[in-house]
């Protein structure tokens, strides 16, 4: 068995990841952290994971010194500090949070306002996105588990622009994403009267997965991309729905342009690509790790509409780091994480 250590177990994320690595068939959680919950138990932050058989108490980040592999389910700032421990004490880290998913150390303090804590570590990092850097994944110590948004994204995007079809500069993003993206923290916006039946747009153009997905997007076609992306909170609890037009050329179906998915991402089990006249929704992924794609071509308009749906604490945070966790120890992907959505 594997000996793993979560540190930030008490938000959604980690909470996520708790459940999923508590009947994981290879892994024995030997340490879990939370900065505000030392000597509880894990009932004490999370009733859902009453589970009897593991008896772990809440205890602080050096508890994890016996484990080989560290997920960090942390702030932006924490995990750059904690990481270079870590990875001078020979452990594997993969990083849920935002601090080793950028390359360019000015862009990660640009857009997010303070010294990154661990610059020297930035070029062995691997940005986690199975379908994209599985072999890089496979030989790194290093993950930067990638943001929900940029995974709804990336994988939306990749197929076309792969292929030489996609305009470049004209790529239009709206994601709609559920309230436990934001986090287990308090505020205003997200109390329930607030959000029930309230529809938002936000960090209009200013968003930080933004350079995240620039960098990725511009790495698939060895070119500098630019995008307009949009976010907004809707009044549901788990969920992303991503909806991307982009201008194409030599296409002159939606048929034609599904066929380029299911080519693209045949050998990829938690891609599933929808026939013509499905569009993806929440509802089926929710929970689980899978990526839903559908595509339609405007020909009236000569765009490519391509819709995603993932869960943001599954394919977009949790789930996807025990994907990588799978990747990292030579395991089949599907360990583990490769149960259906919940529905309804």
């Amino acid at each position: 068995m594997l000996k793993v250590g979560v540190i930030g177990a008490s938000g959604y994320t980690g909470g996520e990841l708790l459940r999923l690595l508590v009947r994981h068939p290879k892994v024995k959680i030997t340490a879990v952290s939370a900065r505000t919950s030392v000597g509880q138990t894990l009932e004490d932050i999370n009733p859902a994971l009453n589970v009897p058989d593991l008896d772990l108490k809440i205890a602080a980040p050096e508890a994890v010194d016996d484990c080989e592999v560290v997920f960090l389910a942390v702030p932006h700032g924490v995990s750059s500090e904690l990481a270079v421990d870590l990875i001078k004490a020979g452990q594997k880290v993969i990083d849920l949070g935002a601090d080793f998913r950028l390359k360019d150390r000015g862009v990660y303090e640009k857009w997010y306002q303070q010294e990154h804590g661990a610059p020297e570590l930035l070029g062995d990092a691997v940005y986690g996105l199975p379908e994209i850097h599985r072999d890089q994944i496979r030989k790194s110590t290093l993950i930067g588990n990638p943001g929900c948004y940029p995974t709804s994204i990336i994988l939306a995007l990749a197929p076309i622009l792969k292929a030489g079809i996609g305009n470049l500069n004209s790529i239009i993003i709206n994601s709609l994403s559920g309230v436990s993206g934001a986090g287990r923290g308090l505020g205003e916006r997200y109390h329930f009267s607030h959000c029930a039946g309230n529809l938002t747009a936000y960090g209009v153009g200013s968003h930080r997965h933004l350079p995240e997905i620039e960098q990725e997007l511009s790495g698939l076609v060895d070119s500098e991309v630019r995008i307009s992306f949009t976010p907004h909170l809707v009044p549901a609890v788990r969920g992303i729905l991503t909806t991307i037009t982009l201008g194409v050329d030599s296409l002159q179906s939606t048929d034609e342009l599904i066929a380029l998915y299911r080519e693209f991402y045949q050998n990829e089990f938690f891609i599933r690509i929808q026939p013509p006249g499905v569009l993806p929704q929440t509802k089926y992924v929710i929970g689980s790790n899978f990526c839903d794609l559908g595509a339609v071509y405007d020909s009236r308009t000569r765009r490519a509409v391509i819709v995603s749906a993932i869960d943001n604490l599954g394919k977009g945070a949790a789930s996807q780091a025990v994907q990588n966790l799978s990747i990292m120890a030579g395991w089949s992907e599907r360990l583990g994480i490769d149960h259906p959505a919940m529905y309804p």
